[in-house]
């Protein structure tokens, strides 16, 4: 019986009957793509998301009006020289003498131009205790981090010579380099210890070294293959280093699990007495059906990302359905054809205790199947406890804050810079991120536009928008001046965006918004943040309604009930919520945010939530479909509902758990990054799989299974049209069927 020949049906059972049988070539033909798709990629080199393309709407318009024009920006550098205790003035010789070294010294790097002194410019603040001399590197400002170091080396030796005076430098240059040094290796790190880690987890999983290799290896190579194919599409879709870091996430994730997948349930049907071929039938036509419904899915899910019209999503969702549809095709290819040429051989390299400990049993959870007897003896109970618990979890979610970090909320105190920052938004207001309004006219030089300028100058000042200086820059060659703009608020998001809502809403109507012909958009940090927040919530919605629409479809396509589709999607939002709960308790109100080094956030990143919806709801799908196929089939051989439950839960329940185990952990190490935005990601996903594969898929999922009985398979009669995207199951004799009150169940 254990070696019986079936029918093949579906497109992983064929691909994996045609890898088996054609080893080789299909190892050769992996190989090859692989090596190709890094080949080209390499050759072809990656666009990035450029910075005009980055959002719609006024930030878009400005970036495009100044490409357009030519204009190169060069980075800006402020130098901050304050008094210590406040006995000192800007008007005092001592200071004046600061103020003169820290000119000369910069100047005499030969790195800077358009050096400005506090009393040309005025930037003097009000208790006359800090003063700001401005100038600009030289060359381009995308390299200028590379350039800055002897400039901050001259600033450092006039602070020596002036102990009195806190003699400081900012900039987006000087930023930048002082997060590379501190913070530069924090990503590579990540992702380079996500592979000792997960192979470490599935040495313990499997106890068997060549065993625990094949996830990894196919998860790597899906990735190296990936990283090719986006320098190839991003020619079409630009890509971004963010894109990169997430498709190293997401391919480590889904390749290990995939993988995880099909050579546990090759290596059980081996256990129980078949031969590697049938064994190998059986592992393309059940996990590989499975792999390529919960693959489907993610990349519908990761899709998603493509209609926020955010370039940066844009370029996440697309590495990231990339990546999944590689590591897919990998599981259901190649997969197959290495355990046909490894045979028995996959159990090679066994750690001695594990060893034993695996042929022992039957491979079934001790844990789960305790925990099974109690959820299937009182099922009502079980889903009231759990989805009590979820949803007490997931209240705090209703009070969610989201916001573009500042600077401080981003890194704490963990960069010196981040003190500087609060120091000159505290003596100039919105000095550290000025708005700037990209005036574009006919004739810039015409008496009604400098008119028109002048009276923006002034106003901008009496609406209480700034406190000044407003500073205009001219390039009457491109007819466009550069308005730069200190927002009253600084570093305080909400106040910061009033005054830009009074720039673009009284201020520019009442005076540039005068004068025909004129365009004037307003960019800036604060004006940046506050498109994006726009867009972004516009397309909630539309993600939404797609995603869950998508997966409802593929749910029910893919085991022909609608029930199943209707509990996967009710199932998986929950456990969003849960996770969503979770983010706001930790890093909104702070509730156990020291174990995570997130303390005074007080918000959630505002890209985070969508991001999370997208992810977790395609990578939940892998638990999801795997379990719940193991029931469906299980059912479909005779079983009653409530014994394939308990099957169909407790067979998978190891997998599942080391593939959790994996992901958390993963997931986990992003936690630990410095940045809040980095580990808000790393804790939310780690926290979402955890209660995924524990709550949801061991207690609440059987237990609302249990509760439905024979109704879980139920299909109305005017769905039995639809297409049957349904598995051969393996070949073990068919009980007599028990009838059901919708579509009846066949082999």
């Amino acid at each position: 019986m254990g070696n019986t020949e079936v029918r093949v049906r579906g497109l992983a059972a064929r691909a994996g009957g045609w890898s088996a049988r054609h080893r080789w070539a299909a190892v050769g033909i992996w190989v090859l793509f692989v090596v190709l798709a890094m080949g080209l990629g390499s050759a072809a080199g990656r666009v990035d998301v450029n910075e005009s393309d980055q959002l719609k709407g006024e930030t878009h318009t400005a970036a495009k009006i100044i490409d357009d024009a030519g204009i190169k920006e060069p980075a800006g550098e402020t130098v901050l020289i304050q008094s210590k205790d406040g006995a000192v003035k800007a008007t005092s010789p001592q200071f004046r003498a600061a103020v003169a070294d820290v000119v000369g010294a910069v100047e005499g790097t030969g790195k800077v131009t358009a050096v400005t002194s506090p009393y040309d410019t005025h930037t003097v603040s009000r208790d006359g205790r800090s003063a700001l001399v401005q100038f600009d590197l030289r060359g381009d400002a995308e390299t200028a981090a590379d350039r800055i170091e002897p400039v901050l080396k001259a600033v450092a030796r006039v602070q020596k010579d002036h102990g009195t005076l806190r003699i400081e430098e900012i900039g987006g240059a000087s930023m930048q380099k002082q997060y590379k040094d501190a913070f530069g290796d924090d990503f590579q790190q990540a992702e380079y210890s996500a592979v000792p880690v997960a192979l470490g987890i599935l040495l313990i999983a499997f106890g068997a070294l060549v065993a625990a290799l094949l996830p990894v290896a196919l998860a790597i190579t899906a990735i190296m293959a990936t990283m090719g194919l986006m320098g190839l599409v991003s020619h079409l879709q630009p890509m971004s280093d963010t894109a990169n870091s997430v498709m190293l996430l997401v391919g480590m994730a889904v390749g290990v699990d995939y993988c995880l997948f099909y050579l546990r349930r090759e290596r059980e049907e081996r256990e129980a007495g078949r031969d590697a071929g049938t064994a190998l039938r059986i592992a393309a036509a059940t996990s590989g059906r499975a792999i390529i419904v919960s693959g489907v899915t993610v990349c519908v899910a990761m899709a998603g990302m493509l209609f926020t019209g955010l370039a940066e999503f844009e370029a996440m969702g697309l590495a990231s359905l990339m990546v999944v549809a590689v590591a897919m095709v990998g599981s259901v290819t190649v997969l197959p054809a290495l355990l046909s040429l490894l045979g028995e051989r996959v159990e090679k390299g066994r750690l001695p205790f594990l060893g034993r400990r695996r042929r022992r049993g039957n491979g079934d959870s001790r844990f789960w199947t305790a925990v099974l007897r109690g959820v299937l003896a009182k099922p009502l109970v079980s889903v009231v406890v759990a989805a009590g618990a979820l949803l007490a979890v997931a209240a705090p979610a209703l009070g969610m804050k989201t916001q573009q970090l500042t600077l401080d909320q981003e890194f704490g105190d963990s960069l010196p810079i981040v003190q500087t920052y609060n120091r000159i938004n505290d003596a100039f207001p919105g000095g550290s991120e000025p708005a700037e309004v990209v005036v574009k006219a006919k004739d810039i030089d015409a008496p009604e536009v400098r008119q028109a300028l002048a009276d923006f100058k002034k106003q901008a000042v009496a609406s209480g928008a700034s406190r000044g200086p407003v500073d205009v820059k001219l390039y009457d060659a491109q007819d466009v001046a550069l308005v730069s703009v200190p927002l009253v608020g600084g570093s305080d998001m909400d106040r910061a965006t009033e005054s830009l809502e009074k720039l673009r809403d009284e201020v520019r109507p009442a005076t540039l918004g005068k004068v025909d012909g004129v365009q004037a958009p307003v960019t800036g940090q604060v004006a940046g943040n506050n498109d994006f927040n726009d867009q972004l919530m516009g397309s909630v919605v539309p993600v939404f309604v797609f995603v869950v629409v998508f997966a409802f479809l593929l749910m029910l396509l893919s085991f022909r009930s609608l029930t199943v589709a209707i509990t996967s999607i009710v199932l998986n939002l929950l456990s969003v919520a849960a996770a969503y709960g979770i983010l706001v308790a930790v890093f909104q109100h702070g509730w156990g945010a020291s174990l995570v080094g997130a303390e005074g956030v007080g918000a959630i990143v505002t890209w985070l939530p969508l991001f999370l919806f997208v992810i977790l709801f395609g990578l939940s799908m892998d638990y999801h479909v795997f379990v719940v196929s193991r029931i469906r089939e299980a059912r479909m051989r005779g079983r009653t509902t409530k014994d394939a439950i308990r099957h169909g839960v407790v067979t998978t329940a190891g997998v599942v758990t080391s593939a959790a185990v994996i992901m958390v952990a993963v997931f986990a190490i992003f936690g630990t990054l410095s940045m809040q935005s980095m580990k808000q990601m790393g804790v939310g996903l780690a926290a979402a799989v955890l209660i995924d594969a524990t709550v949801i898929r061991g207690v609440l999922l059987p237990a609302v299974m249990a509760l439905l009985g024979e109704r879980n398979w139920y299909l109305p009669k005017w769905l039995h049209r639809l297409p049957d995207l349904t598995h051969d199951e393996s070949p073990e004799q068919v009980a007599t069927p028990v009838p059901d009150r919708g579509e009846r169940l066949t082999v």
